[in-house]
């Protein structure tokens, strides 16, 4: 497209204006929409008789515009639906409050001899060994569970020691080792705890839940 001499033609102003970086750079789509006629009309205003605007150009910068416009258009839809989909979550969530749930952590609390916590396998696996410890470290309970399928699997420790004894109640942490032929499998360790909130925030719709701390609704694994 022809210029002025010392204008800046219309695709850059209007790259310009759809730019964020810049202090001055206007985001609406109307804003863009308002610039670019303007400096459009103040290039036909002031073409060279003897060198006009060719009507390709123009038909290309007009499509252009439509282009960032119709962007601008469906990222507002998109930021609607994504507070709509926020506050949907948020009610799903709130029902949830005082369920017990199993998500990702290495923790679990032994209470009246029961303690609950689970095992998430990437596949299949050949043998399946969970390791329960004590606040220092030491081994306390080793569970066998031989070859498990993937997917989840949620457990029960009555609370014995490997001797047999009754462990005392508190807070206690867990390993998994599973292996299929020789080679480790994926294993993620999923601790249970108590939902006793939901916040809403910037960062998605989150739980509170006791002996895990805050967990995304999406790694929410089983509810129980």
């Amino acid at each position: 497209m022809s210029t002025v001499q010392g204008t800046t033609g219309p695709s850059t102003e209007l790259l310009a204006a759809m730019n964020p970086g810049k202090k001055d750079a206007k985001s609406t789509a109307a804003a863009a929409e308002d610039k670019f006629l303007t400096l459009l009309v103040t290039q036909m205003r002031n073409q060279d008789p003897l060198n006009p605007l060719d009507n390709a150009q123009v038909t290309s910068q007009l499509a252009q515009l439509s282009t960032v416009t119709g962007i601008d258009k469906v990222n507002a839809t998109l930021e609607a639906l994504q507070g709509s989909m926020q506050s949907n979550q948020s009610l799903q969530a709130a029902s949830m409050i005082g369920r017990g749930v199993l998500a990702p952590g290495s923790t679990l609390m032994l209470n009246e001899g029961k303690a609950f916590l689970g095992v998430e396998l990437a596949e299949s696996a050949d043998s399946v060994e969970v390791t329960i410890r004590d606040s220092s470290g030491n081994p306390v309970r080793k569970i066998d569970l031989g070859g498990t399928d993937a997917g989840l699997l949620p457990l029960q420790w009555d609370g014995k020691t490997d001797s047999g004894a009754d462990a005392a109640s508190g807070k206690y942490t867990f390993d998994i080792a599973a292996k299929r032929a020789g080679k480790a499998v994926e294993a993620t360790a999923l601790a249970f705890g108590d939902v006793a909130s939901v916040a809403s925030g910037a960062q998605g719709v989150k739980l509170n839940v006791m002996g895990i701390g805050e967990v995304k609704l999406a790694d929410i694994r089983q509810i129980l």
